[in-house]
């Protein structure tokens, strides 16, 4: 079984190793907004960007540069504001190459954020978001909105988000913690996916992995329809006194090159889909 404790754990050795060194030049930035904002940051170099909401219509700004190597620019145009991090000496060493950014910013703000290796982190801020990262993680927390993560080794942790999220990666995971999210996809090519939390009536759920695990569990008050898909994979069902027949008729024609089950879950309001090529599949009651 994967071992989610030690992902959780590192999440928060990297909260806690913040703020940086405190050498390195510090710059803050105010910018006054009107109604619902947007906030755009591009770091071409490394770096973290964290962003936490507050009561004032207003988008506090602060910049952190270890050294001169990265240039970054920042314009407002009406309720928009752009950041832009650029690597100014290309024979830099990595440690010369990062700008981090901390935000203050109003609960409802819309986000597109992109950096290569740093964390990105996101608390209590509703509205939509685009939020990519090469290698680094994405943690979100009391989010609520259509939410797009996109990396390429950098992995998920979204607790008690709610709204729409889409997550794509090559081999990074995803960890879904208390969720009151009512449409979730979730894709991975070697990342494992772990689903913890109810899934909310009329909902659609569809969490996929290649090579990785797949998990969810659910509580006893869940309702849904429940599809799960393996090639060269297996399926764990440890839910089977709550899993009866498709309550709908519909018929399932398996392939002869998958294995799997359907089945119900209360009146089969939902629907979770899930599927792995050689990972397993595991289906648990939450106790």
């Amino acid at each position: 079984m994967p071992n989610w404790g030690s992902g959780l754990a590192a999440g928060a050795l990297l909260l806690a190793a913040w703020p940086p060194d405190a050498s390195a030049q510090r710059l803050e930035k105010h910018f006054a907004v009107k109604g619902r904002p947007v906030v755009v940051i591009e770091n071409v170099a490394n770096g973290r960007i964290e962003v936490k909401a507050w009561k004032n219509q207003e988008v506090v700004l602060t910049e952190i540069q270890p050294s001169n190597k990265v240039g970054i620019e920042t314009e407002q145009a009406g309720d928009r504001i752009d950041v832009i991090a650029n690597v100014l000496d290309a024979s830099a060493q990595p440690s010369e190459i990062e700008a981090s950014f901390q935000l203050s910013v109003p609960e409802q703000t819309e986000l597109r954020l992109k950096t290569q290796t740093g964390l990105i982190y996101v608390e209590q801020v509703v509205g939509d978001m685009e939020l990519r990262s090469v290698a680094g993680d994405v943690h979100l927390k009391e989010v609520s909105g259509y939410i797009v993560v996109r990396t390429t080794g950098g992995s998920l942790v979204c607790t008690q988000c709610s709204g729409k999220l889409d997550f794509q990666s090559i081999s990074g995971n995803a960890q879904i913690l208390q969720p009151a999210l009512n449409n979730v996809t979730l894709r991975t090519t070697s990342g494992n996916i772990l689903f913890d939390g109810d899934f909310i009536r009329t909902g659609i759920y569809t969490m996929s992995s290649g090579k990785g695990n797949v998990e969810v569990r659910f509580s006893g008050n869940d309702s849904f329809d429940l599809l799960a898909q393996t090639t060269r994979g297996s399926v764990d069902n440890q839910a089977e006194p709550f899993l009866k027949p498709d309550s709908h008729g519909f018929k399932h024609l398996a392939s002869k090159f998958t294995k799997g089950l359907f089945g119900t879950v209360g009146g089969g309001l939902a629907k979770v889909d899930l599927s792995s090529f050689s990972g397993t599949i595991r289906i648990r009651k939450r106790d």
